[in-house]
């Protein structure tokens, strides 16, 4: 039975960084990935993402029937490798905006206000461009803006200030609101995950163990004490290591409660079906769950200038060649390279987020138009629908059950409305109307109340953000303390996008990055 100070289960965007942060402090680490490593090109070519989504390198989550979207259900794959999720994104880096954090804190997450958080976002971030109050140089992960930006992209920017948008530099900065080029983990042209920015850098250090492969599947329980985990290893073998001194989830928020579950934390109505005795009653494990939901406004092009058709035949050869020898074109590019914060109320604070897209963007259940296009997605930012996951079996194997509950609130459902509307106005301002021949998607269905909500309902596809199944704070539901420490158990924290108590307004990556470098803290402290 091998013994390390600390072991960290899940190398992902959180555990990567609590990983590196301890091994940084002469403690020895063992760092468990279920999934293989992060060494095939693909992985590594920004543009070149979505060739790994639906591989081995992927978890292939799936929610329930989701009755806010006409009992279809939400294909929600993370990553499952080195980096986790860091290494299949499309890379934007994004915060939230200061009063999320401020509200988290207000709500009972004593220590997270925005004030209290925007030093470790700062020596997280090595930024290429920005260097103020709110960006740091000197850490770890390498920030960047575009090397390629498509012309669509800049077509986007200009229709959307034609219908008086304002244009922003820098979405993480004092005001998050307006359109402009998202900045990336990239560095080179090549992808930042945690996996390269935060391990690779002491892959060779004795105190950093790290196991690929291998499947945790519960954690040992002594009393009140976690004393260690269980694995599955490569060979089918399971393993038992011990922790000195702590164990730290970051498997992900559907992987973390299931742990916990599996290991007998949780409710008893979650537990009993499957067999399972509760060590210690936690009934907020596996509740709360939120992710951000869009739904597609598509245009098609007069002329072939999008991306449509560029991974095939000769087009895709002359792409990856120009990169191979040169480090430059497409395939540089997150593809997904502008957007913007918007607010559709007129209350101050952005409530909708876009993500635009070279081309039309299909779903699991949909296929998109076989043609030229631009794609822009808007999505709910803080959405208020709740929803909740949980066992399917006492086997670790068996992926959970999610019921996601996604636009199940009138008011998710009227922001969403509200972005498509938005997004049909800039697709008709000049800079994109002489690009476009044809409003293709939601078209004629956008010109009444009722019809345009049936296109959300439609159209409604997750922006894989799934979070807050095991919040921090000190209300009865709350899985996690301020310090991230599982409540009633010792020796045990969590760090990942399930202790949120509420889901960020923006992209995730960069804020579980944040919580590691917190999480860590709080260990070495």
């Amino acid at each position: 039975m091998e013994s390390f100070d600390y072991i960290v289960v899940g190398a992902g965007s959180g555990g990567a960084t609590v990983a590196r942060r301890l091994v940084d402090a002469n403690k020895s680490v063992l760092l468990l990935e279920a999934g293989p490593t992060d060494r095939v090109p693909f992985v590594h070519i920004p543009g070149g993402f979505i060739k790994v989504i639906g591989t081995k390198r992927t978890w292939p989550y799936v929610s329930e029937p989701e009755p806010g979207a006409k009992n279809r259900v939400m294909h929600i794959p993370q990553g499952r490798m080195l980096g986790g999720s860091s290494s299949v994104n499309a890379m934007i880096y994004i915060r939230g905006d200061a009063q999320d954090y401020d509200d988290w804190a207000a709500g009972g997450a004593v220590g997270w206000s925005h004030q209290e958080v925007l030093p470790y976002f700062r020596k997280a971030e090595a930024n290429q461009r920005l260097a103020d109050e709110y960006h740091g140089t000197d850490g770890p992960l390498r920030v960047s803006d575009p090397s390629y930006r498509h012309p669509l992209a800049y077509a986007f920017l200009r229709a959307a200030q034609q219908t008086g948008l304002p244009l922003t530099q820098d979405f993480n900065g004092a005001k998050q609101e307006g359109v402009g080029f998202y900045q990336t983990t990239t560095f080179n042209g090549r992808r930042g995950s945690t996996a390269v920015c935060y391990l690779d850098p002491v892959r060779g250090n004795p105190r950093m163990t790290i196991r690929t492969n291998a499947h945790v599947e519960r954690l040992v329980l002594e009393g009140d004490e976690v004393k260690g985990i269980t694995c599955r290893m490569a060979n089918g073998q399971v393993q038992t290591f011990t922790a000195r001194h702590e164990v730290v989830l970051s498997a992900g928020a559907l992987a973390s409660p299931k742990i916990l579950m599996l290991s007998g934390i949780g409710a008893e109505a979650d537990l009993a079906p499957h067999g399972i005795a509760v060590q210690h009653r936690l009934d907020g494990v596996g509740q709360g769950y939120q992710d951000h939901v869009a739904a597609s406004v598509y245009g098609g092009l007069r002329d072939p200038i999008g991306v449509y058709g560029a991974d095939k035949g000769l087009r895709a050869v002359r792409h990856m060649l120009q990169y191979l020898f040169t480090r430059t074109g497409l395939l540089t590019s997150n593809i997904i390279e502008c957007g913007g914060f918007l607010d559709t109320t007129g209350a101050g604070r952005p409530d909708v987020q876009l993500h635009v897209v070279p081309t039309m963007l299909g779903d699991a259940d949909r296929e998109a138009p076989q043609c030229h296009g631009i794609s822009m997605n808007p999505c709910c930012l803080r959405p208020t629908s709740r929803g909740s996951m949980t066992l399917r079996s006492a086997d670790p194997r068996d992926l959970p059950v999610l019921h996601a509950m996604n636009l199940t609130t009138r008011e998710d459902v009227e922001t969403v409305m509200r972005g498509v509307t938005l997004c049909r106005k800039i697709l008709k301002a000049p800079a994109l109307a002489a690009l476009v021949r044809e409003e293709l998607a939601p078209g004629p269905k956008g010109d009444t109340p009722e019809s345009l909500e049936d296109h959300v309902r439609q159209f409604a596809k997750t922006v894989y953000h799934p979070s807050c199944t095991a919040h921090m704070g000190t209300d009865d539901m709350a899985v996690t303390d301020p310090q991230l420490r599982v409540r009633g158990i010792k020796r045990l924290r969590i760090a990942d996008a399930s202790v949120m108590p509420r889901l960020v307004s923006g992209n995730t990556n960069a804020p579980c990055v944040m919580i590691g470098e917190r999480c860590a803290d709080f260990m070495l402290r």
